[in-house]
């Protein structure tokens, strides 16, 4: 497979800030260095835009840069390097497991408000800390898996007084592949996120009509009695994602973007989730039609899905 590496300099003169700052942003990009002063990242798109960025920023502070394409190591194998990127991983992620033990320990003592609010925060900020680790585990630790499943467990446990989650009766697709669809005007995250959902596992070309009043035959979502809405504590998104058995591991982060937007609950806790909500809010305010709305969410939600879901591929022992 492809890797990208980079190599900067700077003259002694300089100041520890712009030192300090390559540092962390490497850090934060998941970078590896196999050897003393070269750092690496699988040659992804983004990976390869975010080093050509640092390149940038190294020339600006008067220092030199080289990014450059390489398709092997001499003495190191891809599975070699694969393997250093998880060693990064596995300690970040085994940082946040203790923390997350002690949130367990903590949520366990006397049930008070306050003590609700101090889960909830730490919680949170761990879940956020977790979703940046995840996003640069570009070869899925198994410690990752791990985690975020106890994470989920301590999630799980501090929301148990909310309603079970409800039964959803099973929706075949093939019966929904000539349906026209209908739900309220203004589409904001969760009607956009149906819609894309619609078109991109059910029906590409479906027939969406944005009205308050459904007309015989068409399907409801996201409304008043409609067939998909918001179930229990799930919002519609989800709601359709567990009717039509979906597994694609992709939905899941989707869905919790769409959650937190939607209801605002504090369940789940992603970095994306500001700016998507900002976005979604830019293009109300700038009064798009209901077709404006529907063609940029689409376009969106596949971004997320395709980002969610492509990884680069993982190199094979050798």
């Amino acid at each position: 497979m492809s890797w990208i590496v980079f190599s900067y300099s700077l003259s002694s003169k300089t100041s520890s800030s712009p030192r300090v700052t390559l540092w962390r942003r490497l850090q934060r990009l998941g970078a590896i260095t196999p050897k003393a002063g070269v750092y690496v990242l699988p040659a992804t798109e983004e990976c390869v835009e975010a080093f050509q960025w640092l390149a940038q920023e190294v020339q600006q502070a008067k220092g030199e840069a080289v990014v450059m394409r390489v398709e092997r190591f001499e003495g190191m194998t891809d599975h070699q390097l694969a393997e250093l990127f998880q060693e990064a991983c596995r300690e970040k992620y085994g940082e946040i497991e203790v923390q997350a033990a002690g949130i367990e320990k903590i949520s366990r003592t006397k049930n008070n408000p306050d003590n609700h609010a101090e889960v909830l925060e730490k919680l949170q900020r761990l879940q956020k800390r977790f979703s940046e680790v995840a996003r640069v585990d570009f070869f899925d630790s198994p410690e990752g898996t791990r985690v975020g499943a106890q994470l989920r467990r301590i999630q799980d446990a501090f929301l148990k007084g909310t309603p079970p989650a409800p039964d959803i009766p099973h929706a075949f697709p093939a019966k929904y592949r000539k349906t026209r669809w209908v739900t309220r005007p203004r589409p904001h995250v969760d009607r956009l996120a149906c819609a894309w959902l619609i078109r991109h596992f059910i029906n590409p070309t479906a027939v969406i009509r944005y009205s308050g009043q459904p007309n015989p035959g068409e399907v409801a979502f996201d409304m008043r009695d409609a067939e998909f809405g918001h179930r229990g504590n799930l919002c519609t998104f989800e709601t359709m994602i567990a009717a039509f058995r979906l597994k694609e591991p992709g939905l899941l982060p989707i869905a919790e973007l769409v959650h937190e937007i939607d209801l605002r609950d504090g369940c789940s806790v992603r970095p994306e989730t500001p700016g998507i909500d900002l976005v979604l809010k830019g293009w109300l305010l700038a009064g798009l039609s209901d077709g404006e709305l529907e063609t940029r969410g689409i376009a969106l939600f596949e971004g997320l899905y395709t980002s969610f879901t492509r990884r680069p591929p993982r190199p094979s022992p050798r």
